[in-house]
């Protein structure tokens, strides 16, 4: 598996890895699925300023699963708030193809963000999780806390039932992970397209 940078031309198969977690899960507070030119824009609008990844499989697996060249997942930034004082704070969001889940995919592709916004001068982390308090809810569970916890978060606010889907109210929790001292002065933001490496 390697990480490369998104394209609008991936739109296609990231909206094949998005779309069952439109139509089956809580898990985004979408309810329709995008159209591949709409993807296609937001993909184009996040690069304007964040990264936006993909995971790549290098070779066919012996199940028949992957194929050399296939997207496992991918993940992209936005900002936490667009005023110039939250700069160094962005929201994360990944996503991993349901048949490449427990592979290491997102850990390789949130990893790899990390590296990417310290170098951008980015202090703050956060993520946007809806959060269920049933536990054998068909559409939710708390898979996605589990795994920003694993990569260094803690929770810091729960909003109760603030989102409804499929007939259900679910609560949104904020995590955050810094991974920058907070310096006066701030450093300058750097814009992705200004970074030379995503290495």
């Amino acid at each position: 598996m390697h990480i490369r940078v998104a394209t609008v031309d991936d739109a296609p198969e990231l909206l094949a890895i998005y779309a069952p977690y439109v139509e089956g899960t809580a898990i985004t507070a979408e309810y329709e699925v995008p159209t591949e030119d709409e993807f296609r824009g937001r993909i184009a609008h996040t690069l304007e300023r964040y990264p936006y990844l993909v995971a790549v499989s290098d070779e066919s697996d012996l199940a028949g699963v992957d194929s050399q060249g296939r997207i496992l997942g991918y993940s992209y930034v936005s900002p936490l708030n667009t005023r110039a004082a939250y700069d160094q704070s962005v929201e994360t969001s990944i996503y991993v193809s349901r048949d490449a889940r427990g592979r290491g995919v997102g850990r390789a592709l949130h990893d790899r963000l990390v590296k990417i916004l310290t170098s951008m001068n980015v202090t703050n982390m956060c993520a946007c999780i809806s959060a269920t308090q049933a536990q054998d809810d068909p559409y939710l569970t708390d898979a996605s806390i589990r795994f920003h916890e694993r990569m260094g978060y803690r929770m810091v606010g729960r909003f109760d039932g603030c989102q409804n889907k499929f007939g259900r109210w679910y609560d949104m929790v904020w995590m955050e992970r810094v991974i920058a001292r907070h310096v006066i002065p701030a450093p300058k933001f750097k814009p992705f397209p200004t970074i030379k490496s995503i290495a």
